[in-house]
């Protein structure tokens, strides 16, 4: 008996593990949100995906209590970080979404040896893309191999064996959402060796 009251006590007495929230956009916790540069999205993740905690962070009441704490040129630096942070991310945004405009897909036919060719595929992690995991479901689909390989020019670009261009420009333009303009195939013939 004595035993189990001293076993009671110290189970008591021992810290408890605390539960922590982390942010899903920027894997912080939500009280420092606002120090990394995605503060609007996190701030949206939160409101969506925890109203209480939202309501107790970026309600208008502990707002103005956390403002009131700073000194009148602290308030004013605040502010002006703050305008400074929205705009570096909204600027970051329209950069992203621009080079995701612009990013061309490129879809080359290689002539192997005689009437074997591969199909490589370049450009697909502009869009964003996991190259693996697309080479992954290519080989798949077309029940041929299919893979990741480094090109020349640093880049990495998705290897499918057979003829397989036009599946993939359809696959391209329909499920993954490029638009046709974006995409480009070329027939690539290896010069013979004399």
């Amino acid at each position: 008996m004595a035993s189990e009251i001293g076993a009671a006590e110290s189970a008591l007495s021992e810290p408890q593990a605390r539960h922590v929230v982390y942010c899903g956009v920027c894997t912080l916790p939500p009280e420092y949100c606002e120090f990394g540069g995605t503060a609007k999205k996190c701030k949206e993740w939160l409101e969506t995906n925890y109203p209480d905690l939202h309501e107790k962070l970026y309600s208008e009441e502990a707002v103005a209590a956390t403002l009131s704490t700073l000194s009148l040129e602290a308030q004013k630096r605040a502010a002006k970080d703050s305008q400074k942070k929205e705009a570096k991310a909204a600027a970051a945004e329209a950069k992203a979404a621009e080079t995701k405009a612009q990013a061309q897909i490129l879809i080359k036919r290689v002539e192997r040896n005689k009437r074997k060719y591969v199909t490589a595929v370049s450009g697909l992690e502009a869009h964003g893309m996991d190259l693996k995991k697309v080479a992954k479901e290519w080989g798949k689909k077309f029940a041929t191999g299919s893979s990741v390989t480094k090109t020349a020019s640093g880049g990495e670009e998705v290897v499918v064996q057979g003829d397989n261009s036009d599946e993939i420009f359809d696959w391209v333009v329909d499920v993954a959402g490029v638009p046709e303009a974006n995409v480009d195939c070329i027939e690539d013939k290896k010069k013979k060796a004399t």
